[in-house]
């Protein structure tokens, strides 16, 4: 059974009860790891700066308390990923799928209360071509 590191944990527990639901639902099936929960100004300024993130402080979903947003990193079994591996960031839209599925299941299932959108697919219209912007560690809830 996959588990969580400390770091993830906490970087988990920072984030909106509907995240925290579905990132330990997905960890079930599939391992990852949590890269950011909340951010804090300092942070947000450096993620901005660096093209990370299009938002200032703190106008960002990672911003709140407790954060609306989470970046998580699929984890595969044999073999790393790197992203800069054209090959590779297609498993991106592969666990996608997966937390996309989950989250659908628990959203029907009325145990999660928001819809989830995901950084590769900012429209959500399922068509993964038309982004300007890919975030693809990136998911937030939907107000």
């Amino acid at each position: 059974m996959n588990t969580w590191s400390v770091q993830s944990q906490n970087r988990l527990a920072t984030c909106h009860p509907d995240l925290q639901l579905l990132f330990n639902t997905v960890l079930q099936i599939f391992n990852c790891s949590v890269t950011c929960g909340h951010r804090g100004q300092a942070e947000q300024d450096i993620a901005f700066a660096s093209g990370n993130s299009k938002k200032k402080w703190p106008d960002g979903e990672h911003n709140s308390l407790p954060s609306m947003a989470i970046d998580v990193r699929p984890i595969p079994t044999g073999f790393k990923l790197d992203d800069n591996n054209r090959n590779h960031i297609k498993y991106y839209y592969h666990f996608a799928g997966i937390v996309l599925g989950v989250a659908d299941m628990l959203f029907q299932q009325g145990r999660m209360t928001h819809r989830v959108r995901f950084g590769g697919d900012w429209n959500t219209n399922d068509n993964f071509e038309d982004n300007s912007f890919n975030d693809l560690y990136h998911w937030e809830l939907v107000k």
